[in-house]
């Protein structure tokens, strides 16, 4: 990652759309996050984000990252908001 560009944008506390690319602390390797409010297969808790790696994209379940939103310690893509992303977000934040 030395290497690479690394924009800073603001994280914010509300939850990261789809398609965002992220750094999470303690993985020195950029996520792609493509789901929010999930569950671990192995565990009774519900995750913020589940994440693939950047640029691989999601390679099988092994693979699959969770982690939650304080975890993120750099936002280098913020991924497409429409209406409907709003209110799902809104939605997802209830849970």
């Amino acid at each position: 990652m030395k290497d690479t560009y690394k924009p800073k944008l603001p994280i914010g506390e509300e939850l990261l759309p789809i398609g965002s690319v992220v750094l999470v602390e303690d993985i020195n390797q950029p996520l792609m996050v493509y789901g929010r409010k999930q569950q671990q297969a192995d565990q009774n808790k519900i995750w913020d984000y589940v994440a693939c790696l950047y640029p691989h994209g999601n390679l099988s379940k092994e693979y699959n990252i969770f982690f939650d939103h304080n975890q993120i310690s750099d936002l280098f893509f913020k991924g497409f908001e429409t209406v409907e992303e709003l209110d799902l977000r809104k939605t997802l934040s209830q849970i």
